[in-house]
């Protein structure tokens, strides 16, 4: 297991800085100068090189990599153009909307994908089974966005039951608190979930029914269980390692889109906070946004590789044998 982990702990880092290279290089070749965006069009060319200078922007890229690595190393992201305000504290801001919103949207999608296709599985080939298959197909087909605005109209417009945008924050002080925050990140997370529980749901089933000719469930059976119980204490432990690995990969979907349901909802998210960066041409902002989703991709799919290893030790054996 310790050389499961160092290998894992070790592919994370060369992960991480080659998606730092990439975010970096890739937002240094795009066309414009940051400095001439934040003065404006009609700045003097005097003020826009004084403003490049001050930002380090005429500095090599090379140059400006290293300190960026350096800076994050230490936690220090640097200032943001537009807001003259620290990254860091950007950030943490709008993580306190972000990360509740992600882990809202995986819960549902775990609840809804298991329950949907451990159920298809089990009627195989009958109504219950050709009814999921086909909800999973309209969801993938579907966009997120599409499906909140749906979600709009239904509960918010119509019902009336929860609000159409915007988010009242967690402080009961400031008009807020964990019940109004809580309804304010439904719909978004719901309509972050159904795309990916479809998704999810059909893994679920693969992998479900794959396992249902062993011999662990017929001899499961034989000691009494029902169907229902064979397949919840025994099928489904089993079948989780392949259905783990997608989780790991849609928590990326779900960082990602993000960025369109924040927008959908006016929610002040990290989201939010990269498209107003894009459109400000704050590239700092943009760079550390980028790097602390791709670091949070990677480090979730490294905590799915340590979690499917416990639940199939084969996976340690396989990855100690070469």
């Amino acid at each position: 297991m310790t050389l499961f982990l160092l290998r894992r702990a070790f592919t994370l880092l060369a992960t991480l800085l080659a998606a730092s290279a990439l975010v970096f290089g890739v937002l240094e070749l795009l066309p414009g100068n940051a400095a001439q965006a934040l003065m404006g069009p009609e700045a003097a060319p005097e003020a826009v090189a004084a403003l490049a200078e001050k930002l380090g922007l005429n500095e090599s890229a090379l140059l400006r990599y290293g300190r960026w690595l350096a800076g994050m190393a230490q936690g220090e992201f640097g200032d943001s153009y537009a807001y003259s305000t620290p990254v860091r504290a950007l950030i943490a801001e709008r993580l306190t909307l972000t990360v509740p919103l992600a882990l809202l949207a995986m819960a549902l999608t775990t609840l809804l994908a298991l329950t949907a296709g451990v159920y298809a599985a089990a009627r195989q080939g009958r109504a219950g089974d050709w009814a999921v298959m086909g909800l999973t197909q309209l969801g993938i087909a579907v966009p997120n966005f599409w499906f909140a605005i749906l979600l709009i109209l239904a509960f918010s417009v119509g019902l009336q039951w929860l609000p159409a945008g915007g988010f009242p924050g967690w402080n009961e002080a400031a008009g807020g608190g964990w019940w109004p925050a809580l309804q304010a990140l439904l719909l978004p997370a719901l309509a972050l979930a159904l795309v990916q529980a479809a998704i999810l749901a059909r893994v679920t089933r693969g992998a479900v029914l794959d396992l249902l000719g062993e011999d662990f469930v017929r001899t499961a059976r034989a000691k009494g269980l029902t169907c229902r119980q064979a397949l919840w204490r025994h099928v489904l432990r089993n079948a989780l390692p392949p259905v783990l690995t997608v989780m790991g990969l849609q928590f990326a979907n779900l960082l990602a889109g993000t960025i369109v349901i924040e927008n959908v909802f006016t929610l002040p998210g990290l989201g939010r906070l990269i498209f107003q960066a894009i459109a400000n041409r704050d590239l700092v902002v943009v760079r550390n946004c980028v790097m602390l989703l791709a670091g949070l991709v990677v480090l979730v799919n490294f905590c799915v590789d340590v979690l499917a290893a416990v639940i199939d030790p084969r996976l340690r054996l396989h990855a100690a044998a070469s």
